[in-house]
């Protein structure tokens, strides 16, 4: 008697498992629900499968029903998706690949269109956004951060130079340290720079005198009267054309 209603017990229990199985699969599998259906089309995929979760403003309303090649570039995605939310979905929506997390489940969102747009009907095609790889992304990054890489080795080598630099100025090593740290050296080159001023003022003052010259006098002054004489004939010739031109008016 005891050994039967354990028996009993144990397929009451095993029953009860097994209709509360059937009852979460097909509540997940919108089993239960009154459906309707939406096509997208992909040039890929990107890991979605057959089952896996649609999502519209972040809520489930369905699953993926199917996924097929459509032709050589394209794979169509049907949907299989709550019918009471079917007033909210327009044609204008779009439908995107993402993940449930960083590193989740791939998932089929479904945009929210604009309020003047009409509905979608059963079966329609709605468009849709290519997914971005994780693999570009991780390409990019690897990428980005090589040239971050090598931008910081350029740096270090900057600075590790101009520290050698400041320490062979510190040291005394180099023309730059001699210059900065030698002040008899220093010294010669600011007297150099006034000898050149000397020397300058020296010319321009012979320069002068050249010109008071009574040896050189007469040349200068020749040389002015060509001058004078030269422009008298540029002004009579310049004046001639003008009353040629206002004559010929």
């Amino acid at each position: 008697m005891l050994f039967k209603l354990r028996l009993g017990l144990f397929i009451v229990g095993g029953l009860a498992i097994f209709v509360a199985a059937v009852f979460i699969i097909g509540k997940q599998q919108n089993y239960f629900d009154q459906m309707f259906r939406l096509s997208t089309t992909f040039k890929n995929v990107s890991g979605l499968e057959v089952g896996s979760n649609v999502r519209f403003t972040g809520i489930n309303v369905g699953t993926v029903e199917n996924i097929v090649i459509y032709d050589t570039s394209t794979v169509r995605v049907d949907m299989l998706i709550k019918e009471n939310v079917q007033k909210y979905i327009k044609t204008d929506c779009i439908a995107m690949i993402g993940s449930s997390g960083i590193v989740g489940d791939r998932i089929l969102s479904i945009t929210q269109g604009s309020s003047a747009a009409p509905h979608v009907k059963d079966g329609e095609m709605i468009a849709s956004k290519e997914p971005i790889e994780t693999d570009t992304i991780i390409s990019d990054l690897k990428d980005t951060v090589d040239k971050a890489n090598k931008f910081v080795d350029k740096a270090n080598t900057f600075v590790t130079g101009a520290e050698q630099i400041v320490n062979k100025v510190n040291n005394g090593h180099g023309t730059a340290a001699k210059l900065l740290n030698d002040p008899k050296m220093a010294q010669n080159i600011n007297q150099t720079v006034i000898n050149l001023k000397d020397a300058t003022k020296t010319l321009d003052e012979n320069m002068v005198a050249a010109k008071d010259s009574f040896l050189l006098r007469g040349a200068y002054r020749r040389q002015a009267k060509k001058e004078a004489r030269a422009r008298r004939i540029a002004e009579k010739q310049a004046a001639q054309a003008l009353a040629e031109r206002e004559k010929n008016q």
